[in-house]
């Protein structure tokens, strides 16, 4: 069965309820020694425990979508078939242009929670041997006559860790809370491309490539991104592409846009961080050397001392203590023409949490129609 979906809910409620009449119709009922009595008692609430925070951690994860399956919450499932060393380019020598490019196939969503029209495929990535689910949603412009021959501009969506690629389009209710805006053109009518980011098993990959580990990095820059434009009409310019993200997102989404200017022009990022240790089971954070190179302001300062700022356009929000400093250190460090915006979430928001984030979606593709066109 599911870890998500209404049949787990259910049955764990069913559950909850038996735990607690079991005691209620048997608890003087039961025969035997005294010992044995107790044992049985014990056990019956003990199950009413369990059924209890089952129900418990069954609300939060189907809030949040932490863990999509059983193999994520217990850290067994494999997505990555291989992790050969592709170079500082995340390409492995191949070039994008040389390869076969043919269309993916997609079917309907399996989950509701993530609104109408979500699409989903299976994907092996050619390049970074990684493989996992991704979700798209498109514009409400796209099957329009009038917009057959333009090509669209694309948002890949990341979550934080734990995280579930369902959680933009699911929790924060992206699709649904942008159709309207798109519909009136206040929003540019955007791909939304969401991809499994929790790949590794019971640790967060920090969105770096490590050799004989994981391409984190490229699954995302290069396959997935590639995946989307061989399928859809999307741009395949940097200028048409950004990413977003929200707590462990928000430092993989602004990394990624300042690493790969050449593939993306602009970065949301929510509650982020620059030190990926930021995140206790980052695999760039427990790299004593890619904690340093995988830190965006690390990042943006070479590019400068290199003559090379980014053309890149970043938008990061946080409370202080959560990603406001963070993003004032990335705009301080900020040569033309990279520019960096900054927003101060007040404390009294709702902290760190779902709620915070779906609330500033609408201003932040608003934000990203400024930045990002097809």
């Amino acid at each position: 069965m599911s870890l998500t979906g209404t049949p787990f809910f259910l049955t764990s409620l069913l559950l909850l309820v038996v735990a607690f009449v079991l005691p209620l119709a048997l608890w003087s009922r039961i025969a035997g020694p005294r010992l044995v009595r107790g044992a049985v008692r014990l056990v019956m609430l003990l199950f009413a425990q369990v059924t209890a925070i089952t129900v418990v951690f069954v609300l939060v994860n189907n809030a949040n979508n932490l863990y999509d399956t059983w193999d994520d919450l217990l850290g067994t499932g494999s997505h990555i078939e291989a992790a050969h060393d592709l170079g500082p380019d995340g390409l492995g020598g191949r070039q994008i242009s040389a390869e076969p490019r043919r269309a993916q196939s997609f079917r309907p969503a399996d989950d509701p929670a993530v609104g109408p029209g979500v699409q989903m495929t299976d994907l092996e990535g050619r390049i970074s041997g990684v493989s996992g689910e991704v979700y798209v949603w498109l514009p409400p412009q796209y099957h329009d006559p009038a917009y057959r021959t333009k090509k669209f501009p694309v948002v890949e969506l990341l979550p934080g860790y734990p995280g579930s690629a369902k959680s933009w389009l699911g929790t924060l209710a992206a699709g649904r809370q942008l159709q309207p805006l798109m519909e009136s053109g206040e929003v540019e009518p955007f791909i939304l491309v969401a991809p499994r980011t929790n790949i590794y098993r019971g640790a967060d990959t920090g969105c770096v490539n490590i050799p004989g580990k994981v391409n984190a990095d490229s699954w995302l820059t290069v396959d997935v991104r590639q995946m989307i434009i061989n399928t859809f009409r999307a741009g395949d310019r940097a200028d048409s592409w950004a990413l977003a993200g929200y707590s462990a997102g928000a430092h993989c989404a602004t990394r990624l846009a300042l690493a790969h200017p050449d593939r993306y022009h602009a970065a949301v990022g929510m509650s982020g961080y620059n030190d990926p240790a930021g995140e206790r089971t980052s695999l760039a954070g427990k790299d004593p050397k890619l904690r340093i190179e995988s830190n965006p302001l690390h990042e943006l300062r070479e590019a400068n001392l290199a003559g090379r700022p980014p053309h890149t356009a970043l938008f990061l929000s946080g409370a202080s203590g959560d990603g406001y400093e963070a993003g004032l250190g990335l705009q301080r460090e900020a040569r033309r023409p990279t520019t960096v915006t900054v927003q101060r979430i007040g404390k009294d928001a709702g902290g760190h949490t779902s709620a915070v984030w779906r609330e500033q979606v609408p201003e932040v593709f608003r934000w990203l129609s400024r930045q990002v066109r097809g």
